[in-house]
């Protein structure tokens, strides 16, 4: 076996086909299946199985692929030791994000490090991307990126800590978003009882604002009605606005002017949260650019919370 049969196996775990991974490794999948079989050959016993239209990891396979994944970390340590890789600040630096996170966030990056390089001569180049995946989705994701932006709720799995490393940016809570003629935007909150019997427009299943729904539902004891699904959030606050429909925004993170006749309150009595995270494979952590624009992200993050806060400055609103 050898090193390339071996980053071979790791993809095949994340991604999860042959084709997939002959499409990131810029190869054919025919040189993914042979490499696979002289690798299941050299182990001696069998390192995948079909599960659907799915090719998995046997228990074996994720044993080497896990193997795998030291070795070729130990080999990003010793093109390090040179320096010249691990060591450039002014490096590419491929990043993913979720749809709002970019919306919000990747302007503001390309800005501070443009600024950056200005002040100092050099700072890591951008290679920027967004990915719409359900939470699960995400790790995956870092076979492709060297830095990821994901969220997951932030009582469900937690991200696998043991293949990656995991930077915390935020915990966002999610407001109501409510048309400005509807009673409920008389008051300062909202809680559970207020809003589960009302028509809403919610993400598809498998995103967050759905997940908060469903909390919604659960502590009101009653269903709520979804009338739209839709994942993008200018979307949702233009339906809002049009009248008949209650939707769920990112307090941080939903970088839209909200239409008029749209007005955002806070919910009370749920504690779930979107947690905001980086996820990044341990041989890209070590590099410098991806230092370099880890730090400037959890410095836009704190700015971009900062400005909410400020904006959710006591209104006047009418008491219960």
């Amino acid at each position: 076996m050898d090193v390339r049969q071996l980053q071979i196996l790791r993809e095949l775990g994340e991604l999860g086909s042959v084709k997939a991974v002959a499409e990131e490794l810029l190869v054919t999948p025919s040189a993914v299946s042979q490499q696979l079989a002289l690798l299941t050959r050299s182990a001696g016993v069998p390192l995948t199985r079909k599960e659907g239209r799915s090719l998995v990891l046997t228990d074996a396979g994720k044993v080497l692929a896990d193997a795998g994944g030291a070795v070729v970390r130990a080999m990003a340590d010793a093109r390090a030791a040179i320096g010249a890789y691990h060591g450039d600040p002014a490096g590419t630096v491929s990043v993913s994000a979720f749809h709002s996170a970019g919306q919000a966030l990747f302007g503001r990056l390309a800005a501070r490090l443009a600024a950056r390089a200005a002040d100092r001569d050099s700072a890591p180049r951008l290679r920027l991307a967004d990915e719409d995946v359900p939470q699960h989705g995400f790790p995956a994701l870092t076979g492709r990126y060297d830095v990821v932006l994901a969220h997951r709720m932030a009582h469900s799995e937690e991200w696998p800590e043991d293949r990656l490393v995991v930077v915390p940016l935020a915990r966002e809570p999610f407001d109501v978003a409510v048309p400005a003629s509807h009673p409920l935007a008389a008051f300062a909150s909202l809680r559970p009882d207020d809003v589960a019997g009302e028509p809403w427009v919610s993400s598809r299943p498998g995103y967050s604002p759905a997940d908060v729904l469903a909390a919604i539902g659960a502590v009101a004891s009653r269903a709520p009605e979804v009338a739209h699904r839709i994942n993008d959030y200018s979307s949702v606050a233009s339906v809002v606005a049009g009248g008949g429909v209650l939707g769920l925004l990112p307090r941080y993170t939903a970088a839209i002017g909200l239409p008029p006749g749209v007005v955002l309150r806070p919910l009370e009595g749920i504690t779930t949260r979107r947690s905001i995270d980086l996820l990044i494979r341990p041989e890209n952590a070590r590099r410098r650019s991806v230092q370099i624009v880890a730090d400037v992200l959890r410095t836009l993050v704190g700015e971009l919370i900062a400005e909410a806060e400020q904006r959710a400055a006591p209104a006047s609103a009418a008491a219960r």
